[in-house]
């Protein structure tokens, strides 16, 4: 009796140890499998994004750029100390640069994100939202034109891009002042970083 119970038991472990093994592998293999893809689909609404923030352009130039060491820039970063930077051209000439930033003080916990394309002076031309997780019907709301449309044609050295609530001139959405705020944090990491590289003439 007591040899079969522990011939149970081994035999109980061994085959947990089997399944444990091929559900691994399985759970590689599909990882492996899907990696691709996904790694597409990202770049491919990443190109969706560029295109829809800047004027038509023939050719791309990306990088990375280091996010200025400001306090206000910085802050609840963790480890995300750089900026995508995409130098769109048209005919060998720069018409603008796409600049893909975020900010980690939304509402919910998931970091927004945004692309903002600058034209070569520094205004914005136009600002869309990538990643949200925001309240439905309302910090959602900052996906949407009367929101997200209200930085287009503005330029940061005149126009402050901070909620009218904080001294700015930003008209946050209804009660949502949350999410308003964290995009403005974003487009202002995205603005300052751009006139960083601006003063150091790779805008030029």
């Amino acid at each position: 009796m007591a040899k079969k119970v522990k011939s149970s038991f081994i035999n109980m472990v061994l085959t947990l140890t089997i399944i444990t093994v091929v559900a691994s592998l399985a759970l590689g293999s599909i990882y492996n499998l899907t990696l691709e893809p996904i790694a597409a689909a990202k770049k491919a609404a990443r190109e969706r994004a560029i295109k829809l923030v800047l004027p038509t352009f023939d050719s791309l130039n990306s990088f990375k750029v280091q996010i200025p060491a400001d306090p206000e820039l910085t802050a609840g970063n963790g480890n995300q100390d750089s900026l995508e930077f995409h130098q769109a051209f048209e005919s060998g000439k720069l018409i603008g640069v796409a600049v893909s930033t975020f900010s980690n003080q939304g509402y919910d916990p998931t970091q927004i994100q945004l692309m903002v394309g600058f034209l070569p002076d520094g205004t914005i031309d136009s600002t869309v939202v990538t990643q949200q997780k925001e309240t439905p019907g309302l910090g959602t709301k900052m996906t949407g034109e009367k929101f997200n449309g209200q930085f287009a044609g503005k330029n940061p050295a005149k126009f402050s891009l901070y909620v009218t609530k904080d001294g700015g001139q930003v008209d946050a959405i209804t009660a949502s002042t949350i999410s308003s705020r964290a995009v403005c944090d974003a487009i202002r990491r995205a603005n300052a970083t751009f006139e960083s590289v601006k003063k150091e003439g790779g805008t030029e």
